[in-house]
């Protein structure tokens, strides 16, 4: 059995291709091509034309969550698709902002109206609980929050009829593949942690063997502490590939590459990879 992943964004990227804060990745497996996240605006669409990647040959659209700079390029992505399947979590559509210290109060969820994107061609297909796309991938679902040690920023928010509160990102959600040499997880921003979304996934389709981890781990800004204990967790599971991008950040990708040694590798926008290696 053979996965396919091919970044066609993320914040940086390999030679002569386009990198922007975000994430967009395609996931080819059981003969299905599923897109996951579309990044924060064109660079997707500009990438796979590079690539010679044809996005109306998809099979449908799945979405980790309802920021922008995973959903931005849903409209441009659409407009070269045609008609899509879109897998999601109800709380997309929730109005997100985020508040950091210093900052003024910035809206971060989806840039376009669901009837825009309806429009285009677009069917939200939303569930709280995991979805099979084939018959080795499926979605996480809701992620629950197991370990201590990871959290949710907390200047993170929604806006609902007038009242403001923490988002718990209840619609944060991972792709699992339960593959004959192990589970490959394609993360999108994991905003529920790293190791609380792979426990999950193992709980999930009863298979303990982690291959691989692929993606935004949303360890940017992380406590020396975590990033230890997601170390140890990683070893303990016998990750053999961790392939991570995005909201990683640079001290956590420094610290895992020489934790991790040849297990860890870079995922940048134009890299393409086949599972296992």
């Amino acid at each position: 059995m053979e996965v396919k992943i091919t970044t066609l964004s993320e914040n940086t990227a390999n030679y002569g291709f386009m990198a922007e804060w975000g994430l967009s990745m395609l996931i080819e497996v059981d003969g299905k091509k599923i897109l996951l996240d579309t990044a924060l605006s064109f660079s997707a669409v500009h990438n796979a034309q590079l690539l010679g990647i044809d996005l109306s040959e998809i099979d449908c659209i799945v979405l980790s969550h309802g920021h922008a700079d995973h959903t931005g390029g849903l409209r441009e992505v659409l407009r070269r698709s045609g008609p899509k399947e879109i897998y999601a979590h109800p709380d997309i559509w929730t109005k997100k902002y985020v508040n950091r210290h210093g900052e003024r109060e910035r809206f971060i969820g989806i840039p376009f109206a669901r009837e825009e994107l309806e429009a285009l061609g677009g069917s939200f297909k939303l569930s709280r609980e995991p979805v099979k796309l084939s018959e080795h991938i499926m979605t996480t679902g809701e992620v629950p929050m197991v370990t201590e040690y990871e959290s949710i920023e907390p200047v993170m928010f929604v806006k609902e009829q007038g009242k403001t509160t923490p988002d718990v990102l209840a619609d944060d959600l991972s792709l699992v593949i339960d593959a004959d040499f192990g589970l490959v997880v394609v993360l999108g921003c994991g905003h529920h942690g790293i190791v609380n979304t792979l426990q999950h996934a193992r709980k999930l389709t009863g298979n303990e063997t982690v291959y691989a981890v692929i993606g935004g781990p949303h360890l940017i800004g992380a406590a020396p502490e975590r990033l230890s204990l997601t170390v140890a967790a990683l070893r303990e599971m016998g990750v053999q590939k961790i392939g991570l991008s995005h909201c990683t950040g640079f001290a956590a990708s420094v610290y895992l590459a020489q934790e991790m040694g040849d297990a860890y590798f870079l995922n940048n926008a134009g890299s393409r990879i086949k599972l296992p290696f």
